[in-house]
């Protein structure tokens, strides 16, 4: 029997899809021409990502970041074919320098689009977060597999053995979430609060129109609604 999931319209909490927050309120006409950078050092305008398309951004903390690798390693398990069907680009922005990306893809196995703000432009216009809240009320990553402590010796160990030691971004940086286009409509937003408060990647799909969810559990599989 599929699996129900009642539709989302509005930025939901993480505890339940009955409880609501309010909506993120921003404008992208600050951003579109700030400059993103592919794996080869090209730039692009921001506004390319979703002037054509509706399109599900990622903005990370940094590619080092224990908690951001495994949420990226959820992301690319998702079949092209839930994208194509739902006609929704799939995007990940990081902050470090273009050179990092393709080990980044390498290790997380993430197949989609890539860039770099390394500059922080377009973080710091959006009003992200340069630095963790907890709260006692907030629930746990469902992407995230490691503990804070073996997730920070994670990160050490990679930054140390990277060709040139650097934790490939500002580490106090808070990443979010934005489903846009096409034109710069805005239609979910979400500014993370520490390095757990990413979206459920099923969640963000379903805001984008996806009529199927994926189960993360083990091997992914689509589960159709």
């Amino acid at each position: 029997m599929a699996e129900v999931v009642s539709p989302i319209t509005r930025q939901v909490t993480k505890g339940s899809q009955e409880n609501v927050t309010c909506f993120v309120d921003i404008n992208l006409r600050d951003v579109e021409d700030c400059l993103i950078y592919d794996r080869h050092g090209v730039s692009i305008p921001f506004k390319t990502l979703y002037q054509d398309r509706k399109s599900v951004i990622i903005f990370v903390r940094n590619f080092l970041c224990y908690s951001c690798k495994e949420y990226v390693d959820d992301l690319g398990k998702i079949p092209r074919e839930l994208l194509e069907d739902a006609e929704i680009r799939l995007v990940v922005i990081g902050q470090s320098a273009y050179h990092h990306i393709e080990s980044f893809c390498l290790l997380t196995r993430y197949p989609y689009e890539i860039y770099v703000d390394p500059e922080r432009r377009i973080y710091q216009k959006l009003g992200m977060k340069r630095e963790e809240t907890f709260t006692d009320s907030a629930q746990p990553s469902p992407h995230v597999k490691s503990g804070i402590f073996m997730g920070q010796i994670k990160t050490i160990w990679r930054a140390m053995t990277s060709p040139a030691f650097d934790f490939q971004g500002d580490l106090h940086q808070q990443g979010g979430a934005i489903i846009a286009g096409p034109g710069s409509k805005v239609h979910f937003s979400h500014l993370d609060m520490n390095r757990l408060d990413h979206m459920p990647i099923n969640w963000l799909l379903q805001l984008a129109g996806a009529q199927q969810t994926i189960d993360f559990s083990h091997k992914p599989k689509i589960i159709h609604i």
